[in-house]
């Protein structure tokens, strides 16, 4: 079962790796262009709301594929979808080149969503980020939940050349949204579905300590 889980992580990255080019934008016409992402996604990438992802240090590669996906119907969202559609092939590569040169601001500690005494809620918090550490680094052999890190790395930096996303950092509560969404199939457009096939397996207990776990990766 540990070689059959280890030859599908090698043969996701190997297959999701396929020579997709994109083009370096301009950085500084990139900076003006997103003027009109500040309000959902903040001025430099690092959004303020939990629920809006942040940009800021995430592989350009992955961004311009994400943008020409709104644009072009391959995913679905009301708000970037309509947005996309206005830009063009160079205004999408400047763009993912602005935020690519951004830093990710760091996050605090998830808060506890029970009404438990403070100490309690704290151990909680902890158990559930190593519960997620664990996930991450070595998924679930029983039930073939493949680690996180055979494509988005270590230390949740994601993989440029195969525009494997940058994690880390990343707000919890939007991680916990997309993780949800890859498993119900609300969301899709990514090449072979690789995501929904992991996502589908795993609890909602396990979506969530992953996601606590990566929004506190540096």
């Amino acid at each position: 079962m540990k070689k059959k889980l280890q030859v599908l992580s090698i043969f996701l990255v190997l297959t999701s790796a396929a020579g997709i080019l994109h083009a370096e934008g301009n950085i500084n016409a990139g900076k003006q262009k997103s003027a009109s992402c500040a309000s959902c996604h903040g001025e430099n990438g690092n959004s303020l709301v939990a629920a809006f992802p942040k940009l800021a240090q995430q592989h350009s590669s992955y961004l311009q594929q994400q943008l020409h996906a709104f644009k072009d119907g391959k995913r679905n969202d009301p708000m970037m979808s309509a947005m996309a559609m206005a830009l063009t092939d160079e205004d999408i590569a400047d763009i993912s080149a602005y935020y690519a040169t951004q830093k990710v601001s760091e996050n605090a500690l998830p808060t506890p969503d029970s009404d438990d005494t403070a100490d309690k809620s704290n151990k909680d918090i902890h158990a559930t980020i190593a519960q997620g550490s664990d996930l991450y680094r070595n998924g679930d052999l029983k039930r073939e939940v493949s680690a996180c890190i055979a494509c988005h790395g270590p230390f949740g930096e994601g993989n440029k050349p195969a525009s494997f996303p940058v994690l880390k950092s990343q707000h919890a509560d939007y991680l916990i949204k997309t993780l949800t969404d890859f498993k119900s199939g609300a969301r899709s457009n990514n090449a072979e579905n690789i995501m929904h096939m992991i996502a589908r397996k795993m609890t909602d207990q396990e979506i969530k300590a992953v996601s606590y776990r990566i929004s506190m990766m540096k």
